[in-house]
């Protein structure tokens, strides 16, 4: 797992010198549900989260918190049988939920597109790097097969691969794990989307290779001047690659802040539990293993639904759902006892 410092220094926009960030997506109360005959899983239920343009946010939480779905919903690819029930997406303004399907193949690519944590399964295996590329750029970027050739080319140099002339003629089976997140990274990159969705996508990397894909990333973030948003249940990444997190639990928000502030003063257990199970470089105690496992989500708890594993819990959080509350600007929590609670956060 990555180590990481409590992040000290971001440099944050000046709202009030250059004006208000302008919202690039805006997801309120976003229910995605998926039908099994095992009854009604409810992987998002009434999520929310804002992104700016230009920001690098982050959704952390553990596996099953509903990170993932959350992309695929805003992609609206969300694999059957899952549907989106309720809630709304605006992505530049627009209703992504009122769009058709062929509408919505026209902005992947151009307008939003995700990375994969398993670049295996992601890219495929019949054809070489080059057709992966030159078939998204030919189709959406209207470009004759030559000059998508030329930019195909020009995208691997630009992510770092070697020799990349010999590297377009590969099949992904001819290539290391980190070149071939390398080449995803490019795919998604090839029509300059607004908005990036990178999943866990160094989940099945060695830890060299994880610390140079996370470097591309921010690279890249910061010279195209992209909107990110970095999904994963590592806090060091968090820690290193975002300006604003959002934490997920079974489904719902726990808590958003910009990133220093989260890992300085939380205000919800989860992120403090979360804070407490990652190694530091400066731990001088044992890690804190958080009790019990993400709740069945056909039948969640009554209340918090954080409550059977937290430490803190009292007779009104397994009876009523917190509301999200505004801790303090720009700083939101779901929890009934915010006010009260003392909750340590990381030194570094």
């Amino acid at each position: 797992m990555t180590d990481y410092q409590t992040p000290s220094t971001h440099d944050f926009v000046n709202e009030w010198a250059h004006g208000l960030p302008e919202k690039l997506l805006e997801i309120s109360n976003l229910r995605t549900y998926f039908f099994t005959e095992a009854g009604v899983v409810k992987a998002l239920d009434g999520m929310s989260l804002e992104v700016n343009k230009g920001q690098a946010v982050g959704l952390v939480g553990e596996s099953g918190s509903g990170k993932s779905v959350t992309a695929q919903s805003v992609l609206r690819i969300v694999p059957r049988p899952g549907r989106i029930v309720d809630g709304s997406i605006k992505f530049e303004g627009e209703d992504l939920l009122s769009k058709s399907d062929d509408d919505m193949r026209k902005l992947r690519g151009p307008k939003m597109a995700i990375v994969f944590q398993d670049p295996t399964t992601s890219l495929n295996p019949v054809f070489t790097v080059e057709r992966q590329l030159t078939d998204i750029l030919m189709l959406h970027r209207d470009l004759t097969k030559e000059a998508a050739s030329k930019r195909a080319l020009s995208l691997l140099e630009h992510v770092g691969i070697q020799e990349p002339e010999k590297r377009l003629k590969a099949y992904p089976h001819e290539l290391s794990g980190g070149m071939k997140q390398r080449i995803a990274i490019a795919r998604a990159l090839s029509c300059e989307p607004v908005l990036l969705f990178a999943d866990e996508p160094t989940t099945n990397l060695d830890v060299t290779i994880q610390a140079q894909v996370l470097e591309l990333l921010k690279q890249l973030q910061k010279e195209l001047n992209m909107t990110m948003v970095m999904i994963t249940h590592d806090m060091g990444i968090i820690a290193d690659m975002t300006e604003r997190v959002t934490v997920l639990y079974a489904g719902k928000v726990m808590e958003v802040a910009d990133t220093p502030t989260l890992f300085r003063s939380p205000k919800h257990p989860y992120t403090e539990a979360l804070l407490k199970a990652v190694p530091s470089v400066k731990q001088t105690r044992a890690l804190e293993v958080i009790p019990g496992n993400i709740p069945n989500l056909i039948e969640p708890p009554s209340g918090c639904v954080f409550n059977p594993r937290c430490k803190y819990a009292k007779d009104i959080c397994m009876k009523q759902e917190p509301p999200l509350e505004k801790a303090e600007e720009g700083h939101y929590v779901a929890c009934h006892f915010w006010r009260e609670l003392k909750l340590e956060g990381r030194a570094g």
